[in-house]
């Protein structure tokens, strides 16, 4: 039975622009002026935005985004850390009794020198004083005049900032010491969109920006060499490896620090970090972008850093072929952070532990590029898109660059998927990302169901559909916030099948799908196989007949609401396409030319893609 699964399964894995002309985005294009202070972690900068109101509306407000903000006693962030079931381990400290285990928020422990803030003042727009509130880590702005539709707007403030003690993707000292991970670390603006504005508080989750173009310089002491977003406009004043080759770097004697200048285009957010003992290692992806590499000057981790490099560039390679070529001209892995975590042109990952650990979290971070980074969806409502697809395409990606390879690279998220099911405490993949009480079931909502979408509907659809799906989808809404209906759209194109349905039991609601083979009956030497739909989710269905005599063959019986059929999978079998199933009715007969004693097996999806949650009655073997 596993090598039947396996070897079909094998078998299979073997094998202008979309949105109306009403589609509108807005565009934030920043310049700052950045000066840090390595010794207290605090740094103040100033921010010139040109903001262009491309919506139909005219814009009375606009909102900022304090991240740092969420780092301090009594915020939001500290409150959920407090109240939810299972808080994120990182972010506080566990006390384990025999009666039970407790948790305290580092968050409220920190001191007025260890948090993080962002003080907004003197805050322009187009040269006059505006009225600004700090709600949490939001700042809502009463604009001195409206921005009208097809307008532009110039504001200008300054800010303060302290880094706070590294709890949760950004601050200072991490536990593998790197001083400093600038992730959210600027004042930055709200999304405004066709739902209208998306002020969402920073308490642990997603984001969602604006795209637009960074000039950005950063100020700091001249030993600390600096990875992350952007191009970086004055290598041979800086060095540090960023040089031209055969350049000589010299400083001042007198200069204690050095200003570097960064140029982003086309990005909706910007990420660095910096270190004094960092080393910069660079690879070449062939005609593609430059890899930095930026890590702890620590023996115990340069052989996995140095290992790491080639197989990142193969993964990029990967990445280019199956979604679409990466748009920027380079991409830094640094070891900075908690975790990982994708930026623009960067990720921040955590650098020590094995080999094996630290390339699938250079899998997946470096993946959101395309899924997020690039089709950049809003995260906070539809975290299962960026999180999902990047968990789907990089499981297979580095299945396909080791030289042991899996059966199937996806099954850890079918395990998962199974498991959150049988809790009884799934939510719908509709829910915003901040409203789980659960972390766990959140995080296999996201990852590993939202993994399912998509392999799934390679089961739906064909897998050759599939994937000329997700590289149409790329070369349509790159550079745009597409949503759900927007991909499925596209697989509907490609597939030139109906599939709302699909997209609806699986995202909005938590049907499960149970198909079971009923009975097995013969009758004047043939056989009747009846099936019955035990779930709420509907799914055309792959029937996998074998014989005594060794031969077998596959029955397709498509799902009427589709309104098509997928190619045949099998291609080495014969396929009888049967009648359609219509939803409401609970039991589907067909017969078949043998006697029963003639069958050997009879499976349900016989490469299990289909998340069915009970597959103990998929199978039928002859007794």
């Amino acid at each position: 039975m596993k090598s039947t699964i396996t070897s079909l399964f094998l078998i299979i894995c073997s094998l202008g622009f979309a949105q109306n002309s009403s589609y509108w985005q807005q565009k934030a294009d920043y310049k700052m002026d950045v000066k840090m202070d390595v010794k207290s972690f605090t740094y103040k900068g100033n921010q010139e935005i040109i903001y262009s109101n491309n919506s139909p509306d005219t814009l009375k407000k606009v909102y900022f985004h304090l991240f740092n903000n969420a780092f301090q006693p009594g915020s939001e962030m500290d409150a959920r850390l407090k109240s939810i079931s299972d808080p994120d381990r990182r972010m506080v400290k566990t006390f384990k009794t025999p009666e039970k285990t407790t948790y305290e928020s580092k968050i409220s422990a920190l001191k007025p020198n260890e948090i993080g803030y962002l003080k907004i003042t003197d805050f322009k727009q187009d040269g006059q004083s505006t009225t600004t509130k700090t709600i949490g880590t939001i700042l809502e702005v009463s604009l001195h005049k409206p921005i009208l539709p097809n307008q532009k707007s110039t504001f200008l403030l300054n800010f303060d900032g302290q880094v706070p003690v590294q709890i949760r993707r950004s601050g200072r000292n991490s536990e593998e010491g790197v001083a400093l991970s600038m992730a959210q670390w600027y004042p930055k603006m709200a999304e405004y969109d066709y739902e209208g504005w998306h002020p969402d508080p920073y308490i642990g989750r997603e984001f969602y920006g604006v795209w637009g173009d960074f000039d950005v310089k950063i100020t700091l002491d001249k030993n600390y060499t600096i990875g992350g977003t952007g191009y970086l406009q004055n290598p041979n004043e800086i060095g540090h490896g960023y040089e031209d080759k055969g350049v000589v770097v010299k400083h001042p004697k007198k200069t204690k620090t050095l200003t570097w200048h960064f140029l982003a285009p086309n990005v909706h957010d910007f990420t660095w970090a910096a270190d004094n003992e960092y080393i910069h290692d660079i690879a070449q992806v062939p005609n593609g972008p430059t890899l930095h590499f930026l890590y702890k000057n620590n023996p115990e981790i340069l052989e996995n850093w140095k290992n790491l490099q080639p197989k990142a560039v193969q993964l990029m390679q990967f990445y280019n072929q199956n979604i679409g070529m990466y748009p920027y001209k380079q991409y830094s892995i640094i070891q900075g952070g908690d975790g990982g975590m994708e930026y623009a042109m960067s990720t921040l990952i955590l650098g020590n532990g094995t080999f094996k650990g630290l390339q699938g979290v250079t899998a997946h971070e470096m993946a959101h590029s395309w899924f997020q980074f690039v089709l950049a969806t809003n995260e906070s409502k539809h975290y299962w898109m960026d999180e999902g697809f990047t968990s789907f395409i990089s499981d297979i990606a580095e299945n396909a660059i080791n030289e042991e390879k899996v059966d199937n690279p996806l099954s850890g998220s079918y395990g998962s998927y199974f498991h959150m099911v049988a809790t009884g405490q799934e939510l719908p993949q509709s829910t915003h990302a901040d409203r789980h009480d659960i972390n766990k079931i959140y995080s296999i909502s996201a990852y590993s169901k939202g993994s399912i979408f998509l392999s799934q509907l390679g089961y739906v659809i064909g897998n050759d559909n599939l994937m000329k799906t997700l590289r149409r989808y790329y070369n349509e809404f790159a550079f745009k916030h597409p949503t759900p209906n927007d991909f499925i759209r596209i697989a509907e194109k490609v597939s030139e099948t109906e599939l709302d349905w699909y997209l609806n039991d699986w995202t909005r609601t938590t049907n499960t799908i149970d198909y079971g083979i009923k009975e097995v009956t013969e009758k004047d030497n043939k056989t009747t196989i009846t099936l019955n739909r035990i779930g709420r989710m509907p799914m055309p269905i792959d029937l996998y007949v074998e014989y005594t005599d060794g031969t077998a063959e596959t029955f397709y019986i498509p799902l009427r609401m589709m309104f098509g059929e997928k190619a045949n999978p099998f291609q080495q079998l014969k396929r009888t396409i049967l009648p359609d199933w219509a939803w409401s009715f609970e039991t589907y007969q067909f017969s078949i030319d043998k006697a029963k004693k003639d069958i050997k097996q009879i499976i349900i999806d016989p490469t299990e893609m289909m998340a069915d949650i009970d597959k103990e009655n998929n199978i039928f073997i002859e007794e």
